[in-house]
């Protein structure tokens, strides 16, 4: 089912989002997490993608086994660093003799080994390049990433926004945002983008912070920020995982719920492959 139908639906939509594991890992251990996931009926499952492409492979194989294995709609993160024209067609051919329908677009992040890597000189500049591109060429669902504070690569917020419209405008079917804490900028977010004229649903992403010293790094990569009552959390509890791992559910759980209350399309979870995270959240929510 493509993303334009699941979120035609008139219930808020639950969503996961999971990441392969190293190579050096069996798939087995992800595919077993999925199971546990199922059990929360998601409407789709995302898989992401390595920086520069790095676990395209797995990707694929993940988002096409939860599909065919599960019978759980499943999303494919794309990115289009260092990609040519004839490699992008190659992967969608790839991703649609897997079954794959959806596709969450992503300009990505440069290869771990090119830390001097220029965007601008590639063959796809700007996720949007890619969104086009995609629903040019194929008969898929596309999904792209909002930034509820503004993507840390743009120096004014204004224009990030702008570069969001135009995203939509070449074919976006669903945003989902990056993780954020503070559901106020959610809201402000979400109100100006929509007087701009961005009518596709837009889906907040949450991260229940579960350890203090990733999560801070975290935020340190995205340039997400921390509101008084996170950093209140992490100053009282960050010496003891146990304890910062229950703040962390039950603040994830009130942020979930002030959200439905404000009618958001759904909620996307990113749950850093750990079943007991989502376990723990979901259990404290009403049926999502």
């Amino acid at each position: 089912m493509k993303l334009s139908e699941i979120y035609k639906s008139t219930v808020p939509i639950l969503s996961f989002e999971v990441f392969p594991p190293k190579p050096e890992v069996p798939l087995e251990n992800v595919m077993g997490l999925i199971g546990n996931l199922k059990e929360y009926s998601p409407s789709f499952i995302s898989v992401t993608y390595g920086a520069g492409g790095s676990s395209r492979d797995r990707t694929i194989e993940i988002a096409s086994r939860i599909k065919r294995e599960h019978g759980v709609e499943s999303v494919a993160h794309l990115t289009c660093v260092g990609q040519t024209r004839s490699e992008m067609d190659r992967i969608l051919a790839d991703l649609k003799e897997n079954g794959i329908s959806n596709i969450l677009a992503l300009r990505g992040d440069p290869p771990r080994n090119q830390p001097d890597f220029d965007f601008l000189r590639g063959e796809f500049k700007y996720a949007s390049d890619l969104i086009e591109y995609i629903r040019q060429k194929g008969n898929f669902g596309i999904a792209a990433a909002a930034y509820a504070e503004g993507h840390r690569g743009c120096r004014y917020i204004d224009k990030d926004w702008e570069n969001l419209k135009r995203k939509v405008d070449c074919g976006v079917d669903v945003l989902i945002t990056q993780l954020f804490y503070d559901n106020r900028l959610f809201y402000h977010f979400r109100d100006t983008v929509r007087k701009m004229g961005v009518k596709v649903p837009i889906v907040p992403g949450i991260m229940p912070i579960f350890n203090s010293r990733q999560i801070r790094r975290i935020l340190s990569l995205c340039g997400a920020s921390m509101p008084p009552d996170v950093l209140i959390m992490l100053d009282k509890y960050g010496e003891s995982d146990q304890d910062m791992y229950r703040a962390g559910v039950e603040y994830a759980i009130h942020q979930i719920q002030d959200l439905m209350s404000e009618g958001v399309d759904g909620v996307h979870l990113e749950i850093m492959n750990k079943p007991e995270l989502a376990e723990d959240v979901l259990k404290g929510l009403p049926r999502v």
